[in-house]
Parts: structure tokens; sequence; C-alpha cells
């Protein structure tokens, strides 16, 4: 009789895994890159060969890869679809004119809270793995990318405990926890430091194959910048700091701009009779 309840237990368990291992796959739904504003000339490919030229509010899926041309750049997002002011007829927020000669109202999209890379010039990003998982409690995402050529900015939100966010370079791979930085081919990095000080720590580990060919790890902090030609890092100076926090700061609010006006429709009216105007 014990025997039968022990295994009976067993079924059950197994039963109740394997649903919640279902639920889990159920609730995993592919990401998407959403490019927010560019310039210059930037194109993309679905890993075909083939390419195409590349505007803003375009949606790309993962096995997607970005080229950005000489002198120009272009904002994505990734993660969950990122609605497009210019295609939304009803905004979701309106406030007053900033320009006292406009009259009316302005409607405008928040900023995204999604992780958002900036593609700086002569750029090649391929989006290897995009995936969102939605528990119930966390959102867990996946997200690979294949860096091969070029640099790239990147502001990456606090990740839950089951997600990664990694970016394979030629020689190595970076592993991120949640951090404001910038990586190129050559494994060069620096981390900004956030001004959030109740946000825990992050940083960026990067797993290289050294100069003399063998493999190092790096742990790159945040205020710190790390040199593949010496294999070091050191810290970053307060100027160039302040040099750069305006990139992170469009990434972090990924504006879109002015979308829409509505403007002020009275209408006055004069009584034929009376004189008098309402």
């Amino acid at each position: 009789m014990k025997y039968t309840q022990t295994l009976l237990f067993v079924v059950l368990c197994s039963l109740l895994l394997m649903l919640a291992g279902s639920a889990r796959a159920q609730s995993t739904k592919p990401g998407v890159v959403t490019v927010v504003r560019l310039s210059g000339e930037v194109k993309y490919s679905l890993g075909d060969g083939v390419w195409h030229p590349l505007v803003a509010g375009k949606i790309l899926a993962a096995g997607a890869v970005i080229q950005t041309g000489h002198d120009a750049a272009v904002d994505i997002v990734l993660g969950k679809e990122v609605s497009m002011p210019q295609a939304d007829p009803v905004p979701n927020r309106i406030s007053q004119a900033a320009d006292s000669d406009v009259r009316g109202f302005v409607a405008y999209k928040p900023s995204a809270e999604q992780n958002t890379i900036r593609m700086t010039s002569d750029t090649i990003l391929a989006i290897d793995k995009l995936t969102v998982s939605d528990t119930g409690v966390d959102s867990v995402s996946d997200t690979e990318l294949d860096l091969r050529q070029g640099g790239i900015y990147n502001s990456v939100k606090k990740l839950s405990g089951a997600s990664q966010y990694l970016i394979k370079i030629p020689n190595g791979i970076a592993g991120i926890r949640g951090t404001l930085f910038y990586i190129d081919v050559t494994g060069k990095c620096f981390v900004i430091p956030r001004t959030d000080e109740s946000a825990p720590p992050s940083s960026v580990v990067l797993s290289l194959i050294a100069a003399n060919g063998k493999p190092m790890t790096v742990v790159v902090g945040q205020g710190q910048q790390f040199d593949p030609q010496t294999g070091k890092t050191s810290p970053l100076p307060p100027s160039f700091i302040t040099g750069v926090e305006q990139v992170f700061a469009a990434l972090r609010t990924t504006y879109l701009g002015v979308v829409n006006f509505t403007f002020d429709q009275t209408q006055c009216h004069i009584s034929p009779t009376t004189g008098h105007h309402n």
C-alpha cells in the first residue's frame, strides 16, 4: 500500500512538472527588434544575403542582420513590440504644447522601458536569438547578439535571475547583467556608472582569447574601461563619462518626437440680431 502511494505521488509530481513546463513554453514568445530612429544609410538582411533599406518603425525578428553605413547610426529596441506613435491614431497621453505660439495640445508616447542599442557607423549586428517569457511574477528574456563589425552602445535594464543577455564578438563573448555600456569587435569595453544609487551593482563579464592565444575572463565594473591591447581595466575619466552620457540618455528615453497635434477648435459666433457673441 505504501509503495502504491509513493508511486502515485511520484506520478502526480511528474504530471505537475510537465504541466508547469508546458505553461512556461506556452508563455515564451519570440521577441522583436523595433527600429525607433536612424540617420544615414542603414540596411538589413533576413539572413539570405539580400539587403533592404531600413526605416524607422520597421520590426524585425531573430535571424535579421543590420548594417550601418559610413556616418550612419540606428537606435533599436529589443524585446516586446513597441507601438510606434506614427501608426497609432489614438494618443495615450496629452499635454499642453510647450511652444506658446502653438495653440492646443501635443500628443505623444512615453519612453520605452526595454533594452535598447545604438549601432554606430560601419557596424554589422546579427540578432541570433530573442525571446521573452512572462512568468506571472517576472519577465524572463533570452538575448543573443553577434557583433561582427564596429561597435554598439547598450542600455540594458535590470534582468531577472533567469534572463541572459549575451554578445558574441570575433574573439570571445560578453555577458551582461543590466547596465549601460559600450563594446566593439576588438573587445574594447566601458561601463557607465548608473545615477540611481539604489540600483544593484552591474557589470560586463568578458570571456576572450587574449593576444597570447590564452583564454581570459575580465569583469568590467561601473566606471571602468577595458583595453584589449593591454588586457587591463582602468577607471573612466570623468570628462569622458560626461561626454557619452547624452548617448545613453537618448537610449534610455528612445523618444520619437512630437507626432500628433490636437488644436484648439473654439469658434466665435456673432448674433445677427443682438450683436452679442459666445
